[in-house]
């Protein structure tokens, strides 16, 4: 392969698209799935399960800036004050990266907190403020979508669907962040909801982006 083939094989490579949106979101969906799935961190234990959603976290903030670059300007011109508003669609990305990056404190702490303080500011503190932002994002994927087609309903609409689970995606992680509260002598709230809420939440990650990618792969 000749240096303008690696060349032009590397910037494809580094090139922002939908499709590696997707996928991205789908491998670090999955990881968050394995690791909070049923018995899974009974059986291959705690660290192994934090180690999934550590990796995971990574992709998840690699989908999500490649989603922030692809989600365009970040206003828009209107005819009222102050003349200019916030796009949905970049509101929706900007707060979903800034939870990746929030997920990736709180994952990468959960390997080496070891006290109850440790667990509670380097844990779940960013995990509950990761999951309040991707609630908001979820929020701010809703209006997009009602603004770019006018239409609350739209069953036939893959992407009414992708922003409809999404949402319940976002709801189980900010149930699965409050379950997960650990209290000044170490005990978890809810440790079972906890792990349900993460296990829903993924699933429906990996469902709404599942949902995008025939047709970005169609498209591109």
């Amino acid at each position: 392969m000749t240096n303008a083939n690696v060349g032009a094989s590397t910037s494809r490579v580094l090139v922002p698209s939908v499709v590696k949106q997707c996928v991205g979101f789908m491998i670090g969906s999955a990881l968050f799935a394995l690791g909070s799935a049923p018995g899974f961190g009974s059986w291959a234990g705690a660290t192994t399960a934090n180690v999934c959603y550590f990796a995971g976290s990574w992709f998840f903030t690699a989908a999500g800036l490649i989603q922030l670059v692809l989600s365009g300007a970040r206003t828009v011109p209107v005819s009222y004050a102050p003349g200019q508003m916030f796009r949905a669609e970049w509101l929706a990305a900007s707060t979903q990266f800034f939870g990746t990056l929030l997920f990736n404190v709180s994952t990468g702490a959960a390997l080496m907190a070891h006290t109850p303080a440790g667990e509670d500011h380097l844990v779940w503190t960013p995990d509950a403020a990761g999951s309040v932002a991707f609630l908001i994002s979820g929020v701010f994927v809703l209006v997009a979508f009602t603004r770019a087609t006018g239409k609350l309903w739209d069953v036939r609409s893959r992407d009414w669907w992708a922003g409809q689970i999404n949402f319940i995606g976002c709801v189980a992680f900010g149930v699965s962040a409050v379950a997960s509260y650990i209290s000044p002598d170490g005990v978890t709230v809810d440790a079972v909801l906890a792990n349900a809420g993460t296990f829903i939440g993924a699933i429906c990650f990996f469902v709404a982006s599942g949902i995008i990618l025939p047709r970005a792969l169609a498209e591109r």
